[in-house]
C-alpha cells in the first residue's frame, strides 16, 4: 500500500507488520536465532567481565606493585616466546609441508600422517620429560661425563628450563598446526601453479619459491597465529620453567596475592596480546585473494632417490622424534620406575573425573554447535544474525584459558553468592555454592573456551547439505526440527561424532582453566600431572600422562584415515 507513492520503510528484521503504516511493526524472534544471540553473549560474558576491570584501580595495590616488578618481565617474554615460537613453527611445518607434498620417496605415505603425532602431546609433558632427560643428573649429562671421564667445569650443556627451551619444545609440539594448513595448500594449488610458472620459463626450484610458497602465505600465517595462541595459553611449560609470563601471572595474583582484580587486569593484558595477534595475522593477508582456477592434473610430486631420498625421510622424522616418539619412550621408561606406582584407585579416580568434564562439556558442545549451524544457514534476516552471533562464538577458542576462567569465575561468583542468599531466605538454611562448588562453572568456562571447534565442524558438515533439501522438507509439511532431525542428522552424524570428540580430548588436555575453575578437592588427569611434576615425582606423572597421549591419539587417528582417503582419492 503507498500513501502518494510514497511505500512505508520495512526493516528486514520485522517479519510480521500491521496493515496500517503508522502502527509500530511486531517483531518475531525464532528459538533458534533467540539461542544463537544468547550463545553469543554467554561466550562473551567472560570477556567483557574482564574488560570491565581493566581500568578498575583497586584498593590493594597489587596492580601498582606488579607494574614496578614484573610487568615488564611478563610483556618481554611474552614478546620473545611468540617470536620464537612462531619462527619455529612455521619453519618445521612449512619445511615437512614441503617434503611430502612435493616430493615422493621411500616412507612419505607414513611420514603424511605421523608427522601429525605430536599433536597428541601436551607442551608441558614434554616439558617435564625433556627436563628429566636432560638435566645434571639426567641419563645424557652422566654418561657424557661417564663416557669422556668429564666434569661439572669441563662442558658446557644447554639449559633445557630455560626461554630457548621453551621455545624449542612448543615448536616442536605445535608445528603440525602450520603442516596441515600448508601441505594442503600446496596439495590444492601445486599442479596448476607449476605447470603455468614452468610454461613461463621458471625452474621448479624458482616457481616453488616465486610462486607457490608466497600463494600459500594465508595458510601459513593461519597455522602460525593458531600455534601462537596456544602458546599464550599454556601455563603448565611456563610454569614449570618457572618463566614469567602472563598466565603465570595470573595464577600468582588470584592464588597467591588473592587479588581477583589484579588477575582480571593481567588476564586484560593477555587479551590484548591475542587480539593483537589476530589483527597482525589479518593485516599481513591485507585483502589479498588467492584462488585455484585450475584442476589437478597431475600428481605434483617430484620423485627422490638416494641420499637426498634418505635426508627428506630424515627431514620429517626429526620433528616426529623430538615431538612424540622420544617423549613418548621417556614417558613409558619413567612409568616403569620402581618409584612410579599411582594406586589403581587414585588412577581411576582421576580418569572418572576427566571423562565426566569432558563428555558433559563434548556431549553439551556438539548439541549447541548444531543448533547454532542450522540456524545459522540461509539468507534470511533472522539466519543472518543467527550467523553473525555464530562468528562471535568462534573468537572463544582465540581467548586463553586462564582468561577464559578469570572472567567466568567472577561473575558466576557473584550470580552464586546472590543464589544462595535467595535461597536462605526463602528456606532459611544456605545451600552453599551451587555453580563454583560443582562442575558447572567448568563446564561453562569449556564450553566459552572450544565451542567454536565444534562449530566449525559443525559448518564443515553442513556445506554437503544443499538448501534443495531443506526446500523439499518443507514441502512436505517438516517443521525446521522434524527437517534437523529426519534429513540433516543422518548426514551429519560424521560431523556430530567428529565435534564432540575434538571437545573432548581438548578438554582431557586442559590445564589453565581447569586449575582456575575446578571444586575443591576435584583434580583431573591434567592437573593431577602438573601436581605430580611440581612435586618432582615424575614416574607418577608420567602413568597419568600417558592416559593423556592416549587420549590426544584419537583426533588423529581420524585425521590419519582422512588423509588416507585424500591419498585414495587423488591417486598419490
Amino acid at each position: 500500500m503507498s500513501i502518494l507513492g510514497w511505500r512505508p520503510f520495512r526493516p528486514p528484521l520485522f517479519t510480521h507488520f500491521a496493515s496500517d503504516p503508522f502502527t509500530l511493526p511486531r517483531l518475531t524472534v525464532s528459538p533458534l536465532t533467540a539461542l544463537a544471540v544468547v550463545l553469543a553473549f554467554a561466550v562473551a560474558m567472560p570477556v567483557l567481565s574482564v574488560a570491565a576491570n581493566l581500568f578498575d584501580a583497586g584498593t590493594s595495590g597489587t596492580w601498582a606493585h606488579l607494574v614496578d616488578t614484573v610487568l615488564a618481565d611478563y610483556i618481554l617474554n611474552s614478546l620473545w616466546l611468540c617470536l620464537g615460537v612462531g619462527l619455529g613453527v612455521a619453519a618445521l611445518g612449512t619445511g615437512s609441508a614441503w617434503l611430502v607434498a612435493l616430493h615422493e620417496f621411500p616412507g612419505r605415505r607414513t611420514a603424511e600422517w605421523a608427522l601429525l603425532l605430536p599433536m597428541a602431546m601436551p607442551a608441558y609433558v614434554l616439558a617435564y620429560v625433556y627436563t628429566d632427560f636432560l638435566q645434571f643428573v639426567g641419563p645424557v649429562q652422566s654418561g657424557l661425563r661417564e663416557g669422556f671421564g668429564w666434569s661439572k667445569a669441563d662442558y658446557w650443556f644447554p639449559e633445557v628450563r630455560s626461554l630457548p627451551g621453551a621455545i624449542a619444545l612448543f615448536s616442536f609440539v605445535l608445528y603440525p598446526y602450520v603442516y596441515l594448513l600448508v601441505r594442503s595448500a600446496f596439495l590444492e594449488r601445486a599442479a596448476g601453479t607449476l605447470e603455468a610458472a614452468r610454461s613461463l620459463g621458471l625452474s621448479r626450484g624458482q616457481a616453488i619459491v616465486r610462486v607457490l610458497v608466497p600463494l600459500t602465505r594465508p595458510a601459513i600465517a593461519a597455522g602460525v597465529a593458531l600455534a601462537l595462541m596456544e602458546t599464550l595459553a599454556d601455563y603448565g611449560t611456563v610454569a614449570y620453567f618457572a618463566l614469567p609470563t602472563f598466565t603465570t601471572g595470573i595464577y600468582r595474583a588470584w592464588f597467591s596475592l588473592g587479588d581477583r582484580t589484579a588477575a582480571a587486569q593481567l588476564a586484560g593484558c593477555l587479551l590484548s596480546f591475542v587480539l593483537l595477534l589476530l589483527l597482525v595475522e589479518r593485516a599481513s593477508r591485507g585483502r589479498a585473494r588467492y584462488h585455484d582456477t585450475s584442476a589437478r592434473t597431475r600428481n605434483p610430486r617430484r620423485p627422490l632417490t638416494g641420499l637426498r631420498a634418505r635426508l627428506a625421510l630424515a627431514g620429517c622424522a626429526v620433528p616426529v622424534l623430538m615431538g612424540f616418539a622420544l617423549p613418548a619412550w621417556l614417558l613409558v621408561r619413567l612409568a616403569r620406575q620402581d618409584d612410579a606406582s599411582l594406586p589403581f584407585e587414585r588412577f581411576w579416580h582421576l580418569a572418572g573425573n576427566s571423562v565426566l568434564v569432558a563428555l558433559v562439556a563434548a556431549v553439551l558442545a556438539a548439541g549447541l554447535a548444531l543448533l547454532l549451524a542450522y540456524a545459522a544457514r540461509g539468507t534470511r534476516p533472522q539466519q543472518r544474525v543467527a550467523k553473525v552471533a555464530a562468528r562471535l562464538t568462534s573468537l572463544g577458542y582465540a581467548v586463553p584459558g586462564s582468561v577464559i576462567a578469570v572472567g567466568v569465575l567472577i561473575p558466576v561468583t557473584r550470580l552464586d553468592h546472590a543464589l544462595g542468599s535467595a535461597w536462605q531466605a526463602l528456606s532459611g538454611s544456605h545451600p552453599g555454592l551451587l555453580l563454583t562448588g560443582g562442575i558447572a562453572a567448568l563446564v561453562y568456562a569449556y564450553l566459552a573456551r572450544f565451542l567454536s571447534i565444534a562449530l566449525q565442524t559443525m559448518d564443515a558438515g553442513f556445506t554437503r547439505l544443499t538448501p534443495s533439501m531443506d526446500a523439499v522438507a518443507r514441502s512436505l509439511g517438516c517443521t525446521p526440527g522434524q527437517t534437523l532431525r529426519r534429513v540433516h542428522l543422518p548426514v551429519l552424524r560424521g560431523s556430530v561424532l567428529t565435534a564432540a570428540l575434538l571437545v573432548f580430548v581438548d578438554v582431557m588436555k586442559e590445564l589453565p582453566a581447569t586449575l582456575v575453575m575446578r571444586p575443591f578437592n576435584f583434580d583431573t588427569l591434567a592437573t593431577q600431572t602438573y601436581t605430580f611434576a611440581a612435586d618432582e615425582r615424575l614416574g607418577e606423572a608420567a602413568v597419568v600422562s600417558l592416559a593423556i597421549v592416549v587420549v590426544g591419539l584419537l583426533p588423529l587417528i581420524v585425521l590419519a584415515r582422512q588423509i588416507g582417503k585424500g591419498q585414495k582419492v587423488s591417486g598419490c
